[in-house]
């Protein structure tokens, strides 16, 4: 058995397309969704992310800027930049590139962002409507993960997940969002005793440890849909995930790719996320 592959990349294209057409709608009224970016200093990654976002925005139909600031920028300067950008009426969705520099607190900056413009969906107001299943800025690569797995029709209603991981970005969420799908939950971690024992009874395992190629086919069950977050780089500069592969293709029935998986589907969600916020459907 060959797992089937769900492929990020060539879902992000599609769904882009259907948000172009949304956003010619959106122009048509009056209304370009426009979305901001502030990268503090100088990480490549980071910049390399924000290239990316700034295509994809483009491709749909979008606007985008990037505010750059050097990477002394205080706190007080950066949360002074963002509440120019609450106040701007043009602006719908904001984004502080993470990581940001020691002097700057990631936790004052993402509070300050309005959670009407959190198109990222880490504010703890949308964390807390997500939480509690009311309409929210869902954040971005659990989005994505969770639309990857509808996209095929797998079932998740009454299904076991199983997250590996319990970050505030990709573990603790994706969690919650398969659990308002009804899907029983449980979460894996470093200090998981045992982990093959829960990931052997996963009919969906969300890999997101940040080890290349942790998992393999003996933690997996036979015919288990499993979703790779991770996204390490390898001494020959190729990407790859915390699953191993070819292992676990041969156990899953479904697999997510790295590259081409669950990373194009959290920018593609992003812009989603602006989309939404420009018809101001979000309940703020």
């Amino acid at each position: 058995m060959s797992a089937e592959v769900i492929n990020g990349k060539e879902l992000a294209h599609e769904l882009r397309m259907e948000m172009k057409e949304q956003v010619s709608q959106l122009k048509q009224s009056g209304i370009t969704p426009h979305l901001t970016v502030i990268l503090v200093g100088d990480n490549p990654a980071s910049r390399s992310y924000i290239r990316g976002k700034e295509k994809a925005a483009a491709e749909t139909g979008m606007s985008s800027d990037v505010i750059e600031l050097p990477a002394s920028t205080t706190e007080d300067a950066l949360l002074q930049e963002i509440t120019k950008l609450n106040e701007d009426a043009s602006v719908h969705g904001i984004l502080v590139q993470l990581p940001l520099p020691d002097q700057i607190s990631e936790k004052q900056i993402i509070e300050a962002i309005s959670p009407a413009k959190d198109v990222d969906g880490f504010h703890p107001i949308n964390i807390g409507r997500m939480m509690t299943g009311d309409d929210a800025f869902l954040s971005c690569t659990p989005y994505g993960i969770v639309t990857m797995i509808k996209s095929k029709a797998i079932p998740i209603a009454g299904k076991h997940a199983v997250i590996i991981g319990r970050s505030n970005i990709v573990g603790k969420p994706v969690g919650q969002l398969l659990l308002n799908e009804n899907a029983t939950v449980t979460y894996c971690h470093s200090k998981t005793e045992n982990l093959k024992e829960f990931t052997k009874q996963a009919d969906i395992l969300v890999v997101a440890v940040g080890k290349a190629h942790a998992i393999n086919q003996d933690y997996i069950k036979e015919g288990a849909t499993v979703i790779d977050v991770g996204i390490n780089r390898q001494a020959d500069g190729k990407l790859t995930g915390d699953v191993d592969f070819e292992s676990a293709q041969e156990k899953a029935a479904y697999i997510t790719p790295v590259p081409k998986g669950v990373g194009p589907m959290t920018i593609t969600m992003l812009l989603k996320n602006t989309i939404k916020a420009a018809k101001g459907l979000s309940s703020h």
